[in-house]
């Protein structure tokens, strides 16, 4: 077993893993945070996808100790307690959330665009999501969402 010390939507954590351990179970099964969820296991339906020092990156891919000293970041990580971030507001005022289960890694995929792309095309948002599958919305009330949230936070629309 080793140690690894990591900073989860702000709270620290220290856990021991095994060599093999990825960050989607220290997540799920060591700290209980269930937001990331288990789809694939593969890297390819996106499911699993967390901040990771502010890059988009597919837990069940991502070795444990790697995160060592670094910051996460899940769903639970963005808004506050009462006030919804921009994008989570558009997932729901733009009914692009059906199932739900993909709907935590397409937010954080999309944040991560925002965050280095404010004024993003509908292709840029596209492309951005392209590592997340959802199986239900048929991905256009989703962009619709991205790209809602986009004009929000840059203040020249509300959601």
């Amino acid at each position: 077993m080793y140690p690894v010390e990591l900073t989860v939507n702000g709270q620290k954590y220290k856990v021991e893993v095994e060599l093999k351990t990825n960050l989607l179970e220290v997540l799920r099964d060591k700290l209980g945070i269930t937001s990331p969820k288990v789809g694939c296991n593969t890297g390819d339906c996106g499911a699993c996808s967390v901040l990771l020092d502010g890059k988009l990156v597919k837990a069940c891919l991502t070795n444990a100790l790697s995160a060592q000293g670094k910051e996460v970041v899940t769903i639970e990580g963005i808004g506050r307690p009462g006030q919804l971030h921009p994008l989570q507001k558009a997932f729901h005022e733009h009914y692009a959330v059906q199932c739900g289960f993909c709907t935590p890694g397409m937010i954080l995929a999309a944040k991560a665009l925002l965050d280095r792309n404010p004024n993003p095309s509908c292709d840029e948002v596209k492309e951005a999501l392209s590592g997340n599958l959802c199986r239900c919305t048929g991905y256009v009330k989703i962009i619709d969402a991205v790209m809602a949230a986009a004009k929000e936070m840059a203040g020249t629309e509300t959601v």
